[in-house]
């Protein structure tokens, strides 16, 4: 009974020594969602979207013939303007070919000129005198192509403009109409603005516009709108593309802009903040809230009142400041405290 009772004392022992021990547990990976820093902007009467600057138009350059790149004489971004040369293809081919030309182009003259004063004392038949005249010109035919082939050795520019993407390199074999640069032109610019079809009857060709770039930061009224007629068949949404003065060649294609569409010069504007409207949600009491950043990279919402809602973006009247960090993609797997890169 000794015995039987002090085994269990040890049992009891080794059982509290095994619940004092904690296993420590992996920490948990970061979540990775995108942000957007709170900023106040000007609005009024106007709608706001997102969109995109293009090119005004964009030129393939290639060679006409297939060929080895020698070398090439621009870099991407830039200016060229027409009628420079741009690349070189080896013309060693092309140089044989007009040498074979030139000698019988020099042959078929050198006929002609023998023949003729036959021909004129009418000793020559006119039949033979018609087969040397037509060998005259067969051999200038070809003169004539041998001459283009070893100038379209030379790639030169069509139009001047900015050099957007080179895509064959020296030593490379060119083939016929592959560009090997393309030129932009971005004189001017259009900014492509995807607008949902509800709100399409209320923009014409003539609609106030206003882009604004934060990449360098500028901002600029925007002129004639091209309205798309196909609708994209997912989101039902049309795309249009605002024509915006580029004389200082600041605005590249690719920038993000943000554009106010209606009402954009209302002495009425002021400034407020507004978020995307997807990083807003909703709480089971009905009121709203958004996933604030802190300055340890942990998360916590943030009560927010919501204004009117204007493109994809909505208007924020309070619960978010100037500066604050709001996530604004990611937010489905989020919870109070969660660590987050971004």
């Amino acid at each position: 009974m000794k015995y039987r009772t002090i085994g269990m004392i040890g049992l009891s022992l080794l059982l509290l020594m095994g619940c004092g021990e904690k296993k420590e547990s992996a920490p948990k990976a970061p979540t990775r969602v995108q942000t957007e820093l709170v900023s106040t902007e000007a609005s009024g009467d106007g709608q706001t979207y997102v969109g995109v600057v293009e090119e005004n138009a964009a030129t393939a350059v290639s060679f006409t013939g297939m060929g080895v790149v020698r070398r090439v004489l621009v870099t991407e971004g830039q200016m060229v303007s027409r009628g420079q040369l741009l690349a070189e293809m080896d013309d060693t081919q092309a140089r044989n070919l007009l040498s074979g030309a030139e000698a019988q182009m020099t042959q078929a003259n050198d006929a002609l000129k023998r023949y003729s004063m036959l021909h004129d004392n009418g000793s020559l038949p006119e039949v033979q005198w018609v087969e040397i005249q037509s060998k005259v010109a067969q051999a200038k035919s070809q003169l004539e192509v041998a001459k283009k082939n070893l100038s379209d050795c030379r790639l030169v520019a069509p139009v001047s403009g900015l050099i957007g993407h080179k895509q064959v390199g020296a030593g490379e074999t060119a083939l016929p109409s592959q560009a090997v640069v393309t030129i932009l032109d971005i004189s001017k610019v259009k900014v492509k603005v995807s607008i949902p079809e509800t709100e399409m009857g209320m923009i014409h060709a003539h609609t106030p516009s206003s882009v604004a770039v934060k990449a360098i930061q500028k901002k600029v009224n925007g002129g004639m709108i091209e309205k798309g007629v196909q609708a994209d068949a997912l989101t039902h949404t049309y795309d249009i593309r605002i024509h915006v003065a580029n004389p200082d060649r600041r605005l590249l294609p690719g920038m993000v802009a943000t554009v106010t569409l209606g009402q954009t010069h209302s002495p009425a504007y002021t400034r407020q903040v507004t978020l995307p409207v997807t990083s807003v949600q909703k709480s089971a009491d009905g009121t709203f809230f958004v996933w604030v950043v802190a300055n340890d990279s942990t998360v916590h919402r943030a009560k927010v009142t919501t204004g009117h809602t204007s493109g994809n973006r909505i208007a924020v009247t309070s619960g978010v400041a100037q500066g604050e960090r709001v996530v604004t993609e990611g937010y489905q797997k989020l919870s109070e405290g969660t660590k987050v890169i971004f």
